[in-house]
């Protein structure tokens, strides 16, 4: 047996902000504004976990308004998804995920990311696609004032 859960995430924009991505920290930013490190990558794959196990969803465990998740490492999201995912019978299969942001250029950092995510899940490097896009100049995040993630996890019965 197998399940499909799709996640999405948006994050405005903030020069002053470190920004986290897919567990990786980018130094050329700009960063992004969150209760959490704001990590639009794993808060999508987070969210594809919980919606694949019928779960809910991250706000149900990890409420922006809970004091004990400010400034925390949305890898822990993750962690937590998974566990909960594994519990209840599930393995990750693979990760799909597309992050859309005109800039940084995501190119030269997108096999660290998959690297990290992976190790994150406890999966492969094989298991995980990373892809970045842009809004051709678009809406919000073609002006630059926000980014955005969407990740398909793919789970399967243990």
């Amino acid at each position: 047996m197998m399940r499909i859960g799709l996640g999405s995430d948006l994050h405005r924009i903030d020069e002053g902000e470190t920004l986290v991505l897919g567990g990786v920290i980018i130094e050329e930013g700009p960063g992004l504004v969150g209760h959490s490190d704001a990590d639009v990558l794993l808060h999508a794959i987070t969210d594809a976990v919980l919606g694949a196990a019928a779960l809910g969803d991250i706000g149900h465990y990890f409420p922006a308004d809970d004091p004990r998740y400010e400034h925390a490492d949305s890898a822990d999201f993750l962690r937590k998804a998974l566990e909960l995912a594994r519990d209840a019978g599930w393995e990750i299969g693979n990760i799909d995920s597309t992050v859309t942001t005109e800039r940084p250029k995501l190119a030269p950092y997108i096999e660290h990311i998959r690297e990290r995510i992976a190790e994150i899940a406890r999966i492969e490097v094989g298991q995980v696609s990373v892809k970045a896009k842009s809004a051709e100049g678009l809406d919000a995040i073609g002006r630059g004032e926000a980014m955005a993630a969407q990740a398909v996890v793919l789970l399967t019965a243990r």
